[in-house]
């Protein structure tokens, strides 16, 4: 599995998401009250960026059609049998890292 320094936590302030390429994978990482998850950036609706979205709580609004996805497990809100990837992070001093595998 590749490990890939994504951010510095400092630069995802709580309550907000970015997105980032990783060796080809285009993800969004979030800062929920400190705490940091990482899903695909890609809608299942149109393709919206999902890392330029707002944050709502521990769930992020694409910016495209309001499709709204929970960052803790990557599902849809609206339809929790359906969701984007997920992907593990490990933290080394202030860097994260994203596990693309």
């Amino acid at each position: 599995m590749a490990l890939l320094r994504a951010s510095r936590k400092d630069e995802i302030p709580p309550g907000t998401i970015r997105e980032f390429q990783l060796d080809g994978k285009n993800v969004a990482i979030a800062n929920v009250d400190g705490k940091f998850h990482c899903i695909n950036n890609i809608c299942l609706h149109r393709g919206g960026p999902l890392g330029q979205g707002e944050m709502e709580g521990d769930c992020v609004v694409c910016p495209w059609h309001g499709w709204t996805y929970d960052v803790t497990t990557g599902k849809l809100q609206s339809n929790p049998a359906i969701g984007v990837d997920t992907y593990p992070l490990e933290f080394h001093g202030d860097d994260i890292f994203v596990e693309c595998g």
